[in-house]
């Protein structure tokens, strides 16, 4: 499926109905924040992006906990918490919703606003639809569920080039992408419930 066959889809999908989830999962460097905000783009007024990333715990937490170099595993969110996000968007006409911003590695309370105008919530993140408790509980609350499907060489490469970009050098990247991101890439891949819908990230 094409992205202009997912946005067709979801207009069909949508047409007539209250607020909207779609939850839009993938592995780390599938391309999940680039494809939302296409979508949105695409899908006009109405359309709003849910990052899930806005629940990273702090890196204080992380470091607390002695999960620091694990960052981005799912045990290293706030999923109750997104869970409950979740639940709110679907009964609430206006929610305040947290950010992550990447170049600072931290998350931003209540940095944007899903209001009464936004009824197309497209929500990104890796393991929205992970079969392990509490990920499990996310599933039922969406509309619609779409995987972004990557080869796992070209996300290491993607993964190589973001790494790059902030600034990590290729030996400290090579050795994040092999004991953090691709454990993590492999365990979402194979333990994802299957989607409504699969797209070519």
């Amino acid at each position: 499926m094409t992205s202009a066959e997912l946005v067709a889809e979801i207009r069909f999908r949508a047409g007539g109905k209250g607020r909207f989830l779609i939850a839009l999962a993938g592995p780390p460097a599938a391309g999940k924040s680039t494809l939302a905000e296409a979508l949105v783009t695409a899908l006009g007024k109405g359309a709003k992006a849910v990052p899930m990333d806005g629940f990273h715990y702090d890196d204080a937490v992380l470091i607390a906990r002695g999960a620091r170099d694990r960052k981005g595993a799912p045990d290293t969110f706030d999923v109750q918490g997104f869970l409950h996000l979740l639940r709110r968007l679907r009964r609430e006409t206006e929610v305040a919703i947290p950010l992550f911003d990447r170049a600072l590695e931290i998350s931003r309370a209540g940095a944007d606003i899903v209001g009464k105008d936004d009824r197309i919530l497209v929500v990104e993140g890796n393991y929205l639809l992970l079969d392990e408790a509490p990920w499990r509980e996310a599933q039922p609350l969406f509309d619609l569920t779409v995987w972004i499907d990557v080869a796992e060489d070209e996300l290491d490469r993607r993964l190589l080039a973001r790494w790059a970009h902030y600034g990590k050098t290729p030996e400290e990247a090579r050795h994040w992408i092999d004991s953090n991101d691709m454990p993590n890439i492999r365990r979402v891949v194979q333990g994802s419930g299957k989607a409504d819908l699969v797209v070519s990230g």
